[in-house]
């Protein structure tokens, strides 16, 4: 895999070429101040498309993990969580920065040649496209890149869609498959691997096919055996330390480790579940800027008196009723880990030093060897961190689920398997802070213990049970990047034992996102939802309320 680092001297480049256009109504036209296709560099196109890539992948996988509690969501209501507005960033980078410049990408590489140009960009379309229809339903895709000739391009069925990104791998695979007349000057992925690119179309083809319900085409790629399975194969994004012109560091590690202290709130379900269960990847996961919370104990099991300042609700007497009948933790967990409820949209008080913030797994931020040392620009990993975009660890959890469709007990050895690859793989990532005391690391015998924990809590657990610790664990290996997550809990309503919101009527669960508010009030072929409770066309579950489960 290459380093950033050679985007500075070409994706850049790319990146002043080709971001100047105006796409709030897919008015896809050619910016008049930019050079255009026939000029362009096929490999500054490629460097564009694939970071502009990474970037979509991260914030909609942000997205999906805060509805799912991997991440704190601060509405206390489904259908105002987020603003059509917030998604039209999401939107321009899907359209003109990744499948408008891959496509014209792709001309220039057909006629010469270049094959796995062709093939990476083919790959990043049929993601990039199932995102949308993951996230937004049906949206424009065969109209959408008529530019002035159609300034209002029809949405296509997401099932259309659907078969159109997997003919569009189809095609990947045969390029991947095929010599090149020169290859790819920047492979942030892969660094000229086909084998592990086709690998990669093969898992996508996973996913889409777990979404599909199309059970036989997923075991023949399984039968097959040509898909990501260890974790040497896994596809990831790779950031940078770079801190300006331009800024290569993990999104995440931006928001968080400045001078001020964190920008964000981790999430009490995942922090207490991972306590409470010795989570060997704890230390990776999350950063304590504090030994202790106010209203909990602190490392050393002290009380640490309520602070209206810093926490409010430490002061609340009564946890909402919701918590109380589920027993979920409300406001403060022990042993200083700092965070929010989902649902808390309460104000920013001054402890942006003290909340926990991630750590260094996979944002590169720092590794908590319980020094409790305040973050600060730079600290840890400098954000040399990654967005994972497909993991092998993942396809043992989507392996999972196809088995305990048929019965929850057979699905054990796929969650010891993904659960043990997703602990080897974050491990791998304490030596990125230099500062960090790694004699304080889980041992190889406290992960043997807590899989040995897991395998005896599985058995004993009722089918729910056995799904919910199924989801739990998925879940867990997901951070980073949410989409799964999102995807499973809309497929399968588990776990049903997730934290609530704080509000005790928030409104029935995000189905499906506002479409974009540009391209809602400027297409006058997409319609603007009413609400959040349109299903994508694989949701075959009940309609909301009833479905999910937990809210």
């Amino acid at each position: 895999m290459k380093n950033i680092v050679k985007y500075l001297s070409m994706g850049l480049i790319g990146g002043v070429l080709f971001t100047g256009c105006e796409t709030a109504n897919l008015d896809l036209t050619e910016n008049p101040n930019a050079l255009t296709p026939s000029q362009a560099d096929v490999d500054f196109y490629l460097n564009e498309v694939q970071v502009r890539f990474a970037r979509l992948a991260e914030s909609l996988g942000e997205t999906g993990a805060e509805v799912t509690r991997i991440e704190w969501m601060g509405s206390r209501n489904y259908q105002n969580a987020y603003s059509p507005s917030g998604f039209d960033g999401n939107w321009e980078d899907a359209y003109q920065e990744v499948i408008k410049n891959a496509r014209d990408m792709r001309a220039l590489a057909e006629g010469n040649g270049l094959n796995h140009h062709v093939a990476i960009a083919q790959f990043i379309e049929a993601y990039t496209i199932t995102l949308l229809v993951d996230y937004f339903g049906d949206v424009p895709y065969t109209e959408a890149m008529a530019g002035g000739d159609n300034f209002n391009p029809a949405p296509d069925s997401g099932a259309d869609i659907y078969s159109a990104a997997l003919a569009l791998l189809d095609n990947a695979i045969s390029n991947f498959n095929a010599s090149a007349l020169a290859e790819p000057d920047i492979d942030f992925y892969y660094d000229g691997d086909w084998d592990a690119w086709i690998k990669a179309a093969n898992t996508l083809k996973l996913r889409l096919h777990l979404n599909l319900g199309n059970t036989a085409a997923f075991n023949s790629i399984i039968s097959g055996g040509n898909f990501i399975s260890a974790s040497a194969d896994d596809l990831q994004f790779q950031w940078g330390t770079n801190q300006v012109q331009p800024d290569t560091r993990h999104p995440n590690y931006a928001q968080n480790y400045t001078n001020q202290g964190g920008g964000d709130y981790s999430t009490i379900w995942l922090m207490n579940l991972m306590d409470t269960t010795d989570d060997p990847r704890i230390q990776y996961y999350y950063y304590r800027q504090t030994d202790g919370t106010p209203n909990a104990l602190d490392v050393d099991g002290n009380f640490v008196e309520p602070n209206e300042e810093t926490l409010d609700c430490s002061l609340q007497s009564t946890p909402p009723p919701q918590y109380v009948a589920g027993g979920f933790p409300f406001c403060s967990l022990d042993n200083g880990y700092w965070g929010r409820n989902h649902g808390n949209d309460a104000g920013i008080p001054p402890d942006g030093l003290l909340r926990t913030v991630g750590g260094v797994y996979p944002q590169a931020g720092m590794f908590d060897d319980s020094r409790f040392d305040a973050i600060a620009l730079g600290s840890g990993g400098g954000g040399n961190g990654i967005t994972p975009l497909l993991l092998a660890s993942w396809v043992d959890f989507w392996r999972a689920e196809l088995a305990m469709n048929s019965s929850p007990a057979s699905g054990k050895a796929f969650i010891i398997a993904g659960a043990t690859k997703s602990i080897a793989k974050v491990q791998t990532f304490g030596s990125k802070d230099p500062d960090a005391d790694l004699s304080t690391a889980p041992t190889q015998a406290d992960v043997d213990a807590f899989l040995a924990d897991l395998d005896t809590r599985f058995d004993a657990a009722s089918n729910e049970g056995k799904w919910n610790i199924m989801a739990e664990q998925f879940f867990t290996a997901l951070k980073g990047n949410g989409h799964d997550a999102y995807n499973f809990y809309r497929r399968k309503g588990y776990p049903t034992n997730l934290e609530p919101n704080l509000e005790p009527n928030p409104g029935s669960f995000i189905r499906s996102f506002f479409y974009p508010a540009n391209a809602a009030n400027n297409n006058s072929s997409l319609n603007q939802k009413s609400g959040v409770t349109d299903q994508v066309f694989w949701d075959n579950n009940p309609a909301s309320p009833s479905f999910p489960v937990a809210n």
